[in-house]
This record gives structure tokens, C-alpha cells and sequence, in this order.
């Protein structure tokens, strides 16, 4: 009898070994450049670029997406809008390298008043809130809990709405009690970087991933074993938080930009940025085309358009979003991607 255990339990020890193995591999390799603020029991991680001596624009807090990091936004905005704002890029609870915090951090709201709890430690008293897809959800909570903190809001393919069908089945299975723990410590490591490349291919398509972007900004760290149930948790959560909340963004009433690509098969436009133009009034929607699930890559100039026009500043954002167009379409001509099996890790679909 106790053979046949000790042949059970073997791989199973030997699957977790080497998740922890890896964890901290992949720590080596992306280790935390920010800095760990407590904000009351439990410590936020950022990275904080103080507000330059000829600022241009207001203070910026940027919101990573589902299975990111604060890497995921400063790669994509941080050398373009240096020395024009203070800038705030926040590793959400349970993500990066920030603590999870308490049980009220497992939905967008919760994450929307740690974040206002940051601003405040490192001195920012108003910010244009910029979210990117799982982070639209906590930027629009933001909006309508902190409205005295909330200078404008720029939505990047966001996910804030309703949607028919769930979530990939491996969320469920993590976020579950005693068999996600064996799950999230001896599976998803070795699933995860089987589908890394792939999946972080199909989160840029139809467009070309950049080649250095799995080296940037670190989307291994997602696969740790608590930062994935983390990362389970709040997509498990999110579906009935919308319906709950997505009632309440009519109360927002601070300058609010929304910029989506009309490929994302990520987080579907025509639910999501579409509803967030119905119910923000006087809100803007960019639709960028032949643009996927990030617009923060493939249309920062757009994106930073957004943020002067919030600021006051006149922009034709219609008019930039086709100039981004036509560099898109120049650039495909001579890169075209192939197909890419839709595989990445936080899609919301009908799974």
C-alpha cells in the first residue's frame, strides 16, 4: 500500500518542485523594479515617475489588464510621455509584485480603492486613469467611487460589460478550493509555458506581436502559483460584478475616452467600449480598425491624443485614429502574421 502511494504522490511532488523551481526563475528574470507601499495592512507595488519640472499634462495612473503586470503599460507608454507627466504604473492586488490585500480586492472595486489609497501614499491628489482591458473594469470603478480623484478616464479595449458564455475552464479549476491549489502548483506552470508564445501572439492579433515583448514585460510572473489563483479569482469574479456595476458608469461624469481596435476577439468592442460610450455621457469612442486586443501598442500615439485632449488640449482624435490606421495597413504589407489559434490565457469567451 504504501508503494503504490509513494508511486501516486512522486510526480505530484515532482510537478510542484518544479513550479517553485520555475517561480523563481521567472522572479530572476523579471525582477520587481518598483517600489511596495503599504496602504493599509497590505503593501502596492508601482513604479512612480515623479512629475517632471515642465508637465504638460496631469498625473497618470496606468492599469495593467488580466495576466499582466505594470511592465505591460510601461513598455508601452513610459519613454513616450517621459518628462511630460508624473506617472503612476501599478501592479494590480495579487499581481506583480503587490500583495493581494483582503477579500475586497477580488473584484474591481476593491482594486479601484487600493489604487486611490496609492495615490494618496505617493502624494497624487488627481489622475487621468488609463486601464487596459480587465483594467477598464477597475478604471470605470474608479470613475464612480473616487470621482474627486478622477481627472479623466482613458478606456483601452476594456472589459467592463456583460457578456454572453464565461471564462476559460482552467480559471474555474484554479480558483476552486484543495484541487486549484494542486492545480495552480503543479499544472500550470509547465500548461502555461506550453502556450505562452502562442498566446501572447493571439492577444496582438490580427497585428504583429513586437518581437522583444515576452522579454519586456514579463507575463511568465502570471503563472506563479498564488498570482495565478489571484488572477483566477478575479476573472471568476468579474462577470457578475459587471452586471451588478456597468448600471452605476452613468454617474460618471469626468472627461472619458474610449479606444478600441474592431478585431479584438479578446474582449468583443460592440459589447463593451460600445456600452461604455452609451452609458459615460459625453464620452468619446475611437475605433481604430484592423486593430486587435491592443491598442495600447498599436495606437499609442492615439492613446497619448487621448490623454491631451482630456487634458483640455484640442485633438482630432477621429482624425489621428485613421492616420494609425494607415501606418497599420503600411506596416502589414510588409509583415503579414499568420494564423494564431486563440489560446491566450484571459480571454473572455464562450468556454
Amino acid at each position: 500500500m504504501f508503494a503504490e502511494v509513494s508511486a501516486l504522490l512522486a510526480p505530484l511532488a515532482a510537478a510542484i518542485g518544479y513550479s517553485s523551481y520555475k517561480a523563481r526563475q521567472f522572479e530572476q528574470a523579471y525582477p520587481n523594479i518598483g517600489e511596495l507601499t503599504d496602504i493599509g495592512g497590505y503593501r502596492m507595488n508601482a513604479v512612480h515617475v515623479p512629475r517632471p519640472e515642465h508637465a504638460d499634462l496631469p498625473a497618470l495612473v496606468f492599469v495593467h489588464g488580466a495576466s499582466g503586470n505594470l511592465l505591460d503599460q510601461m513598455v508601452a507608454f513610459r519613454a513616450a510621455l517621459e518628462g511630460r507627466a508624473e506617472m503612476l504604473f501599478v501592479d494590480r492586488p495579487g499581481h506583480g509584485y503587490s500583495e493581494r490585500g483582503g477579500p475586497e480586492n477580488a473584484i474591481p472595486s476593491g482594486q479601484a480603492d487600493a489604487i486611490a489609497r496609492l495615490m494618496e501614499k505617493r502624494g497624487i491628489e488627481k489622475a487621468i486613469i488609463v486601464g487596459h482591458s480587465f483594467g477598464g473594469a477597475i478604471a470605470a470603478a474608479f470613475g464612480v467611487r473616487h470621482p474627486d480623484k478622477t481627472a479623466g478616464l482613458l478606456f483601452l479595449a476594456p472589459a467592463t460589460h456583460p457578456w454572453p458564455g464565461g471564462i476559460d475552464w482552467y480559471y474555474h479549476v484554479a480558483a476552486a478550493p484543495v484541487v486549484g491549489w494542486l492545480f495552480n502548483h503543479a499544472i500550470v506552470v509547465p500548461l502555461g509555458l506550453s502556450r505562452l508564445e502562442r498566446g501572447t501572439l493571439n492577444v496582438f492579433r490580427p497585428n504583429v506581436r513586437p518581437a522583444d515583448y515576452i522579454d519586456k514585460t514579463g507575463p511568465s510572473l502570471v503563472l506563479r502559483p498564488r498570482t495565478f489563483h489571484h488572477n483566477a479569482t478575479d476573472f471568476k469574479r468579474l462577470l457578475a460584478y459587471v452586471k451588478e456595476q456597468s448600471p452605476l458608469y452613468s454617474r460618471i461624469a469626468a472627461p472619458t475616452v474610449i479606444i478600441t481596435g474592431d478585431k479584438d476577439e479578446i474582449v468583443w468592442e460592440h459589447l463593451h467600449s460600445r456600452g461604455l460610450a452609451r452609458d459615460i455621457a459625453g464620452s468619446e469612442l475611437v475605433i481604430v480598425r484592423g486593430v486587435g486586443h491592443k491598442p495600447d501598442y498599436l495606437a499609442t500615439d492615439v492613446a497619448i491624443a487621448a490623454m491631451e485632449k482630456i487634458a483640455g488640449e484640442p485633438r482630432d482624435l477621429q482624425a489621428a485614429a485613421r492616420k494609425a490606421e494607415e501606418r497599420l495597413a503600411a506596416a502589414s504589407r510588409e509583415q503579414t502574421p499568420g494564423p494564431v489559434p486563440s489560446l491566450m490565457p484571459g480571454a473572455l469567451s464562450d468556454a
